[in-house]
């Protein structure tokens, strides 16, 4: 396994006594995901198994197992408090999950955000399998500006929702040979293009191009983040779009150019401290290395954005 956080680990029921295997797997679940409720179909002999990939950003399950009931109530909610998102992707089987008056039918090629801040019913039945990605809150928050559950289905068969069930398939079959900042990175792209989804979803189009903008301007300053003369306007110059339609497309998924640029910067500063071939690279370098003017405006947007220092998640990634 690659050094750093980044871990993989498989459970499965087949390990346990028959008559253990629904209490296993209800402490087991336990272990990673808030308190739920659980209701078997048949608690004999109840076959599952997970793998789960993990840093201390994201976590992404593969599960599958017999028949079986999740639910989260209000007073689990308040008892357990958990705000983030999971993205739900069935591989096989059908799962109907139901939050806020809504109903989601998920079967393969169709995925789903839900919010664990909320109570939900979520029914699967026999021998399916789904990918679950733990998302942090702020991360859909923001670019979909509002925090309530989001219960409809996503389409992932075609277009950006086909890379996204690509690129989460692809996660788990590479498990084996990740770092913690490429697991990183691969997931940030992952609910970059989610949010995309789900904003395209629910929201009219304003001018058809403005989607394309979109797509343009995010691809643009992943490539030129370090460049500490990058802004709006130099983006708007180099693709040939006025700031207008820039400051617009950015609108619709809740962010402005700056912030976007400040985030990617921020992302990058994050995985090159959890990188063991960057440990000799001061914070003061790689803040100008970044796309930041000084290491004190980098490590003041660094801990608002996640709380720590730069100097602190270095230490923690070691």
């Amino acid at each position: 396994m690659p050094a750093g956080s980044y871990t993989v680990e498989s459970q499965t029921t087949g390990e346990v006594d028959p008559r253990e295997r629904a209490d296993f797997w209800r402490e087991h679940i336990g272990t990673y995901q808030p308190r739920m409720g659980f209701r078997y179909a048949c608690t004999d002999n109840f076959r599952g198994e997970a793998v789960r990939q993990r840093t201390g950003v994201y976590q992404l399950v593969k599960y599958g197992s017999d028949q079986i009931e999740y639910s989260r109530t209000s007073h689990q909610v308040r008892q357990d408090p958990d705000g983030d998102y999971r993205l739900l992707l069935p591989v096989s089987g059908e799962i109907v999950l139901r939050q806020d008056g809504q109903e989601a039918r998920l079967t393969p090629g169709t995925g789903t955000l839900v919010t664990f801040g909320e109570p939900f019913q979520c029914l699967q039945d026999a021998d399916t399998q789904a990918f679950i990605l733990t998302i942090p809150a702020h991360e859909v928050d923001g670019p979909l500006n509002r925090r309530s559950p989001v219960a409809t289905g996503l389409d992932l068969t075609t277009g950006l929702g086909r890379i996204v069930g690509s690129m989460l398939n692809d996660l788990y079959e590479e498990r084996d040979h990740l770092t913690d900042p490429q697991f990183n990175a691969v997931s940030d792209r992952i609910v970059e293009l989610v949010c995309m989804l789900a904003v395209g979803d629910d929201r009219p189009d304003t001018p058809g191009h403005l989607g394309e903008v979109e797509a343009m301007v995010r691809r643009y300053v992943r490539e030129h983040a370090c460049d500490p003369g990058l802004t709006g306007t130099s983006m708007a110059r180099a693709l040939g779009w006025s700031l207008r339609q820039i400051q617009l497309a950015l609108q619709r998924a809740g962010t402005t150019p700056r912030d976007l640029i400040r985030e990617e910067r921020l992302r990058l500063v994050r995985d090159r401290l959890q990188c063991t071939e960057c440990e000799h690279i001061t914070i003061t370098d790689l803040a100008h290395a970044s796309g930041f003017s000084s290491a004190s405006t980098l490590s003041t947007a660094f801990r608002q954005r996640y709380g720590v220092s730069p100097r602190e998640m270095r230490y923690r990634s070691r």
